[in-house]
């Protein structure tokens, strides 16, 4: 079974920082296509950022400048650094990944908008405190 374990969340002050982890286990190559998204209370789930294995790196307009995303395809982990933290900011981080080794960067802001992505992880918590 291919598994993602998020890990890094916390209670931070506004303005702090802190850097996500995402480890993907069993996959037998690089995904092409990784995301994090969060899901607030109340709230429905947001695309907060992906990267393509082509370089390809998107945003949401709320987090760009603050938000940097990065992979270690060495250790198949995605990694998540959040600077200047928001009490909106507040909300369950999820990665995904999708089951391809070869797409493009188009493709991957695609599924990734539209909630293509095939593996899930279960989620680490950020609380930014006002």
């Amino acid at each position: 079974d291919v598994q993602l374990v998020e890990s890094g969340g916390g209670l931070v002050q506004a303005g702090g920082s802190l850097n996500l982890s995402c480890t993907a286990f069993g996959f037998t190559y690089s995904s092409c296509c990784m995301s994090w998204y969060r899901q607030a209370p109340g709230k429905e789930h947001e695309l907060v950022s992906s990267i393509s294995s082509d370089g390809d790196i998107y945003y949401a307009d709320s987090v760009r400048g603050r938000f940097t995303i990065s992979k270690d395809n060495a250790k198949n982990t995605l990694y998540l650094q959040m600077n200047s933290l928001k009490p909106e900011d507040t909300a369950e981080y999820y990665c995904a990944a999708v089951s391809k080794d070869d797409c493009s960067g188009a493709w991957c802001y695609d599924v990734g908008r539209f909630y293509g992505m095939d593996v899930w992880g279960r989620g680490t918590l950020v609380t930014a405190s006002s």
